[in-house]
Order: structure tokens, then C-alpha cells, then sequence
């Protein structure tokens, strides 16, 4: 299910309840980093994101406010955080399919960001990735909107995005898109750190291109799943606090 097929209502809920699943996940880094998702309707993008100064685990469906990609604030009483603007802002002007983007500053993520080599293809799940997956070069904060279009032309037509000595990003066509492909991204990541913690023991064996390829494939034929395993967050979320429905 993509977006134009949702009410906004039911995007608040679904991008608010991304928010507190991060939270419970360890994803979230105080105030900072962004989820958003783009508003059903023709012309130019509009965008719900997180308010500045909330804890991801505070946020609930009213508190996220509407944005076009000028960065005027079209609903809302809250201000957004600058670099998160840009960053969101960049690939929803340039991927209709992007309805969700997620941004993380995780621990193995920006430790995977950091590596010369960035992800390798070591694993069943960093298989996914494969010939998927982008790279953009740091450029310091994303305070300068002219990044935009070096952004955009990093992420291509791929799913996700490792964002130079920064973090992960991550694309879908629904939320429960992006999630899915950000949960296994990051997952991915800590399975490569954990395995650089034990190299001394052992040697990294990565996949050949051939069966990396392969893999991904299968992964392709899968996606229709990320529904369902959204349906199964929600479920665990809704037993915790399902105030992010507020």
C-alpha cells in the first residue's frame, strides 16, 4: 500500500508509529534525525515530519507537521530541523516512489558509514542490498539546500542510501516499506560490526557477485511481505502505547 491509496489520517499514524518503533528499537538519537512521509495530491511535494525538540518515543500523529519542499510550513505550529529539511526535502523532489524516508544516526550504521569498503555483501541479509544501495560523500552538516541535487544523484533509483560519516537512509513506497528496508539496513550493519569485533578470530568470507545477485532477487520477490510484517509492529506497539495514534 503506497501512499495515495492512504488518508493522511492513516499516514500520521503509520509515520508516528515509525517514530515510537525507532524509540523502542535504540534507533533514535535524542532529538535529532527524521522520518517523513509524502502527502497524497498532484503538484509539488508536500511532506509530514517530526516537529523539532521531540523524543521520538513523545511523538504522536497530531504533532507531525506539513512542509512543501520550499520549506514553508503548510500545517503546523512547530518549527523542523534545517538538515533534516534538506535531506528529505531532496528525495522527494526528485522520487515520486519515495513516499516514506527514514534517517537514521545509529551506531552501526554510521560505524558501516564510516568503512571504506561501506557494506559488505557478507550475509543473507546484507545480500538484499545488493546492487541496491547507494553512497553520498559528507559534505558536513545539510544546512545547504544545494546538496539537494548531490544527494538526489547518490540515491539514484536505489532503496537506500549510506550516508558518508553520517548514517543510513532508507526509501519506500508506504511506511511500512521503509521501514522494513531500514530494520534489516541497520541490521545488516550490526552483523558487520559484530563481525569486525571477532575478525581477529576469524576470517571475513563475503559472497561472490554471482550469488549476492541471486539473493537480492529473491528479495525482490518478497516485498509484498513488508505489509504484513507491518501489521505484526503495529500489534507489538499497540500492546505498549498505542498513544502514537493521538
Amino acid at each position: 500500500m503506497n501512499n495515495d491509496t492512504q488518508t493522511e489520517a492513516s499516514l500520521r499514524r503509520d509515520l508516528a508509529a515509525s517514530y515510537r518503533l525507532a524509540a523502542m528499537l535504540g534507533w533514535e538519537d535524542t532529538i535529532y534525525t527524521h522520518f517523513s512521509a509524502r502527502l497524497p495530491g498532484s503538484g509539488e511535494p508536500r511532506f509530514l515530519i517530526n516537529p523539532f525538540g521531540l523524543m521520538f518515543d513523545e511523538i504522536r500523529a497530531s504533532d507531525l507537521i506539513v512542509v512543501d519542499v520550499n520549506g514553508n510550513i503548510v500545517e503546523g505550529n512547530s518549527d523542523y530541523n534545517l538538515a533534516g529539511f534538506t535531506i528529505h526535502s531532496a528525495v522527494h523532489m526528485a522520487r515520486e516512489d519515495a513516499h516514506c524516508v527514514l534517517h537514521t544516526h545509529t551506531l552501526a550504521g554510521m560505524a558501516v558509514a564510516a568503512c571504506d569498503d561501506g557494506l559488505l555483501t557478507m550475509n543473507q541479509i546484507s545480500a538484499e542490498f545488493y546492487d541496491r544501495l547507494g553512497y553520498h560523500e559528507y559534505e558536513g552538516v545539510a544546512f545547504n539546500l544545494d546538496e539537494r541535487s548531490r544527494i538526489q544523484a547518490s540515491l539514484g533509483d536505489n532503496i537506500a542510501l549510506v550516508l558518508r560519516h553520517h548514517g543510513l537512509l532508507s526509501v519506500g513506497e508506504s511506511v511500512a516499506d521503509a521501514f522494513q528496508i531500514m530494520y534489516y539496513l541497520n541490521k545488516a550493519c550490526e552483523i558487520q560490526l559484530a563481525t569486525a569485533q571477532l575478525s581477529g578470530l576469524s576470517k571475513v568470507s563475503p559472497m561472490s557477485d554471482q550469488l549476492a545477485e541471486h539473493v537480492a532477487g529473491q528479495f525482490k520477490k518478497c516485498e509484498h511481505e513488508r505489509h504484513l510484517v507491518w501489521q505484526a509492529w503495529l500489534r507489538k506497539l499497540d500492546k505498549v502505547d498505542p498513544s502514537y495514534k493521538d
